[in-house]
């Protein structure tokens, strides 16, 4: 329900961040603080119960919320540090984001093993940890409202970020006016001219425009086919390593495994994404480090079925894979969509866009794998998953141009400096 609710609102949420009005830390405090009421209401579900409106309600609200999660960040980065530094600082974000992840886990899965059979308190982890991010979120800065949905904005925040085109992209005033507010996506002064706000209405591209865009495209299809092969194979994986009681119940030994696999990825996507960040600043390229990401996924799959036998070491142990492949793939999709969408006006619209597309993915993998599953074992399920991973290989390999080093060059030219006056 949570997965089916985020495929329907993470490409209305993008568009929501790129045109408020309103100050996009109060929408990330108001997401987590989702997060945390929906963790912790497993609490109120009683043993036995069969009415399962409260889980579905909670699990909508989780859907809701964690779709504005994503495009928050990521407009608040680009908002705060621009386009030159996005990267640098979005690779810090998602080093963290692991970081948290691992501990997390770790506390989930401490919990689940103290307190077994009844393992629901390990989702009191999950609410703690989001009532932590409210407090965290008070000491982010707004950043310039335009630049975080993706145009060469106007700022009285005091930072300057110049391309590597000359190009000054905030502290700019406009006929000696610094304050800006925001309407119906347009962000003018009560002092701005009809001309100021003509030239920024012309730099946003039309939906149309940034959706048929090739690039947009191939990234979506891309996520799509890759989601849709990896997702159930940590689901198998943790069915060959744990299995269940005679009564379908998870086996105890099961929780320290399962928990093992998220934190050892999740330890190795902290490792992909700070070699990823160096590697681009080295001047590798986003489709060389997105290919070896895409290119982990059909060895891991391979290696399960060849070590299905070998012990739990083994199989634990491709989950290495599974962080590079995640690491790599995280850290790079919000790189390339800046890339293909800065100067549209479009970025958090074609964040959640690509999230509905990567989580359609994952949804349909862990729906029809397990019924593979059950029809025909965990060795066909991760053979159609093996097959498919190949998909996406080949789309990106022929299909995705360089991206680095495009950001903003395609965008409309006329931007808001331009209305005043000062050639770009």
């Amino acid at each position: 329900m949570m997965g089916f609710t985020a495929l329907l609102t993470q490409t209305i949420a993008g568009d929501i961040i790129d045109k408020t009005t309103f100050d996009r830390r109060k929408f990330l405090a108001m997401a987590a603080l989702m997060t945390a009421f929906s963790a912790s209401a497993i609490l109120f579900v009683q043993e036995g119960n069969v009415d399962h409106a409260l889980m579905y309600v909670t699990k909508i609200i989780e859907g809701v919320s964690s779709s504005f999660i994503g495009p928050c960040v990521a407009a608040l980065t680009l908002a705060s540090f621009g386009p030159d530094s996005f990267d640098e600082v979005m690779a810090s974000n998602i080093l963290w984001g692991h970081v948290g992840s691992i501990v997390s886990a770790v506390l989930a899965g401490l919990t689940a093993w103290i307190t077994y059979p009844n393992i629901r308190y390990c989702f009191l982890v999950i609410g703690f940890s989001a009532l932590l991010a409210v407090v965290g979120v008070k000491l982010l800065p707004e950043g310039d409202v335009l630049m975080g949905r993706g145009l060469k904005g106007n700022s009285k925040k005091g930072a300057v970020h110049s391309g590597d085109d000359g190009d000054d992209y905030t502290n700019m005033e406009v006929q000696g006016t610094t304050s800006w507010s925001s309407t119906q996506g347009n962000i003018a002064s009560p002092k701005c001219t009809s001309n100021s706000v003509a030239a920024e209405e012309n730099a946003i591209s039309s939906y149309w425009e940034i959706f048929s865009d090739r690039k947009t495209v191939v990234l979506c299809f891309t996520g799509f086919f890759f989601h849709f092969a990896n997702a159930n194979v940590l689901l198998v994986l943790g069915e060959l390593m744990g299995g269940d009681n005679e009564d379908g119940t998870t086996k105890r030994s099961a929780i320290p495994l399962i928990a093992g696999a998220i934190v050892l990825a999740q330890f190795t996507m902290s490792g992909a994404t700070l070699a990823g960040d160096r590697m681009t600043k080295g001047g590798w390229g986003r489709k060389p480090l997105f290919m070896a990401g895409l290119l982990t996924l059909p060895l891991r799959c391979f290696l399960i079925i060849f070590w299905k036998d070998a012990g739990e070491a083994w199989l634990l142990s491709t989950q290495i894979l599974d962080g590079v492949g995640g690491g790599f793939f995280g850290l790079l999709h919000p790189y390339l969509v800046a890339d293909i969408t800065f100067g549209s006006g479009r970025f958090n619209v074609i964040m959640g866009l690509t999230a509905s597309c990567f989580g359609l993915g994952g949804t349909l993998s862990n729906l029809l794998g397990q019924m593979v599953v059950e029809k025909y074992g965990h060795v066909a399920s991760l053979t159609g998953s093996m097959f498919l991973s190949v998909i996406p290989i080949v789309l990106f390999a022929l299909a995705m141009p360089e991206t680095a080093g495009s950001r903003g060059k395609n965008a409309k030219s006329a931007v808001l400096v331009e209305a005043a006056g000062v050639s770009a």
